[in-house]
């Protein structure tokens, strides 16, 4: 589908949008493996691209797993099987563990460069994280990072956030201090939200993860630094002041004990 217009393109999916309705209809029980490879054939190349993102398209990211394939009474070997209505794994997780555990491929920083200076460079997965990195080390903002790729505004910032839970997931670090302060605006209610899942003890991390906001956003969030027109419990802020610990360690004591007279 890479040679063809955008124009061609819709067209083209459209076209494939009743054979994509066909093959729903036969695969949840209204014909067999002959009637699928009869709706498949003739179809080319270009042809199945588009049909595969239509029925990629026809599917809820969001729907668990039980609901998708409630219907599959069978495994790979052809013997009957009670589906799992329960599973609530939705899709989308389901593809985030599966980008988790691909390899990646080295970074190359002469690529990431000239990306971010506007050449047309394709980029594997890695390398893409390095540049928006990069992009943010030289002053760029999340709508610029769109524009430079061609995509429609916030999906730098869904990208990113996905790459976060998936570094979480691998038991690695991500350079949230790099990530512009507050990327998104909040609404009260998710801010009150956030400050009581402070107060219950939830990490910063573990905040930010589930609100697109890095973990230093956080911290002022939820103590008042930002959105400080909105309730919600506030954690302390951060004192200057010594602790009395700290004053009796730094005067030759011991805390905890007090000195003879």
């Amino acid at each position: 589908m890479t040679t063809l217009s955008a124009t061609d393109r819709g067209d083209l999916a459209e076209a494939m949008l009743p054979v994509a309705a066909n093959l729903a209809v036969l695969v949840h029980g209204d014909g067999g493996p002959e009637d699928v490879q009869a709706a498949l054939e003739g179809l080319g190349d270009a042809q199945r691209n588009a049909l595969i993102i239509v029925l990629a398209g026809m599917v809820d990211p969001d729907r668990p797993m039980g609901a998708v394939l409630g219907w599959l009474d069978f495994n790979e070997h052809g013997q009957q099987i009670v589906p799992d209505w329960n599973d609530k794994t939705t899709l989308r997780a389901v593809a985030e563990e599966t980008e988790a555990e691909a390899d990646w491929d080295g970074v190359d920083l002469v690529k990431v460069d000239r990306w971010l200076r506007g050449f047309r460079v394709e980029l594997n997965r890695r390398e893409r994280v390095e540049a928006i990195l990069e992009g943010f080390r030289r002053g760029m903002e999340y709508r610029d990072l769109d524009a430079l790729s061609g995509v429609k505004s916030g999906t730098t910032l869904t990208f990113i956030s996905r790459e976060r839970k998936a570094a979480a997931a691998r038991g690695e670090d991500f350079p949230d201090d790099v990530l512009p302060t507050l990327p998104v605006r909040l609404s009260e209610s998710a801010v009150i939200e956030m400050r009581e899942r402070a107060a219950r003890g939830d990490t910063d991390m573990e905040i930010g993860l589930a609100f697109n906001v890095n973990p230093k956003s956080v911290g002022d969030i939820v103590r008042g630094v930002h959105y400080s027109q909105y309730g919600g419990p506030l954690r302390a802020k951060k004192s200057s002041r010594a602790s009395e610990a700290s004053r009796v360690l730094f005067n030759g004591g011991t805390a905890g004990f007090a000195k003879a007279s």
